[in-house]
């Protein structure tokens, strides 16, 4: 993966959501599976008439099957030639050829030293929980899970902030080969929205592999009063996997913003997250 686009290319952001509910995730799969990725990538084929050519996506945050995201960000690197004939265009046509579960908003020339993925300085995702006895509303059921156990917001924010700061959440991974299971959370919080549906917020340079969504079972453990509000940070400072701690289902998770630093400290902080952090996810 090169930190700049290779001569005679040129590196294109693209700002995108999804409902990942009929997806096997962000990335392409051995068989056809349908991904966010293979349709993106499909559609930039066709509707830049590029025959069997695919110009790969590199992405900001690889999401499990069923998770959504509302403020992901990718790149990919296109011939010139290719991107000066089809830039003006290529948002609405994108538009006319993506299925209407994957849009893209915003297609533009990335500035030096972009890499949606190293330089990205944090990411955010939101889970969302109703706990209402009578069920998640029906509008809404792609979005969140329903916990038929009431939920104390207050305990379950406390125990949340316990995990903030540089750990190693190997506790809450699901360990790769080779992959650091180190990362620093900037904010963990819970709160009760409007409508009564509980949304469970963090924010971090970066997540292990099913790191949110263990993290908020343990938190949901915490909140119907099945463990203590000391349980989660117990679980990460034994740094190994607990069996009581469930990785909840992926429907409730979305990706809701990436943040990347000024345009002149791009190259500096891919740089640094190559450096310091080998894999991300």
């Amino acid at each position: 993966m090169s930190e700049e686009a290779a001569p005679g290319f040129v590196r294109v952001r693209l700002d995108l959501s999804y409902d990942g509910s009929d997806f096997r995730g962000w990335a392409k799969q051995a068989g056809g599976q349908r991904t966010v990725q293979a349709e993106v990538e499909d559609a930039l084929r066709t509707v830049t008439r590029s025959g069997e050519t695919t110009y790969e996506l590199t992405v900001a945050g690889r999401t499990d099957a069923g998770v959504h995201a509302r403020g992901q960000v990718a790149h990919v690197d296109l011939p010139e030639d290719v991107w000066a004939e089809h830039r003006e265009k290529l948002l609405k046509r994108l538009a006319g050829r993506l299925p209407k579960d994957v849009r893209v908003w915003a297609v533009g020339e990335a500035a030096e030293g972009f890499n949606a993925r190293f330089a990205a300085l944090w990411r955010r995702y939101v889970y969302r929980v109703g706990d209402r006895p009578g069920g998640v509303d029906p509008l809404l059921r792609n979005h969140v899970l329903w916990h038929d156990w009431e939920l104390d917001v207050e305990v379950m924010d406390t125990a949340a902030k316990s995990l903030v700061g540089e750990h190693d959440f190997a506790a809450y991974a699901k360990k790769r080969e080779g992959a650091s299971t180190v990362r620093e959370i900037f904010d963990f919080g819970v709160r009760r929205n409007a409508d009564g549906v509980v949304e469970i917020e963090v924010r971090a340079d970066a997540f292990c592999h099913n790191q949110v969504r263990s993290m908020v079972g343990a938190l949901l453990f915490v909140g119907d009063g099945h463990r203590g509000v000391e349980w989660p940070r117990k679980v990460l400072d034994a740094g190994e996997r607990d069996s009581a701690v469930h990785v909840v289902r992926p429907h409730g998770l979305t990706l809701e913003e990436v943040a990347y630093p000024a345009d002149e400290l791009l190259a500096e902080r891919q740089r640094q997250a190559r450096r310091v952090r080998g894999q991300v996810h």
